[in-house]
């Protein structure tokens, strides 16, 4: 990857297009932004992609990430918290436990933070 300076942060390309980065919302998105979405979309995608292989059925996934950082120390990220929010008819409370196991286990990026963010899981089935 390459970053480009530009006013007010960066700029990087990829295939599907341009991404801005900077501490200052009005000129991209902020490095936490980038960093809480990837542990949470990573663990999405890997918790239905593990629910498929389970065969188990489901009508969409939704999640919530709450973040808590630390003021004291360069405004560090100390704990994600992701909320699932599971739409199916008839789903197994204990074999979504154990996808959500297997997610954590699998989602490369929760495993990248493991040892410096504290990564919980919840969920719901609605």
């Amino acid at each position: 990857m390459e970053f480009t300076m530009r006013e007010g942060g960066f700029s990087t390309e990829f295939a599907y297009g341009k991404l801005d980065i900077s501490g200052n919302e009005e000129y991209g998105f902020r490095p936490y932004q980038l960093l809480v979405s990837s542990v949470a979309v990573c663990s999405g995608g890997v918790l239905r992609k593990v629910l498929e292989k389970m065969r188990l059925s489901f009508e969409d996934i939704k999640l919530t990430a709450d973040v808590e950082r630390n003021p004291d120390v360069a405004d560090r990220i100390e704990k994600i918290h992701l909320h699932f929010i599971i739409k199916a008819e008839d789903l197994d409370e204990g074999k979504v436990k154990k996808a959500l196991e297997l997610t954590r286990k699998n989602c490369s990026m929760v495993q990248s933070v493991i040892g410096s963010i504290d990564v919980t899981e919840s969920f719901e089935i609605i």
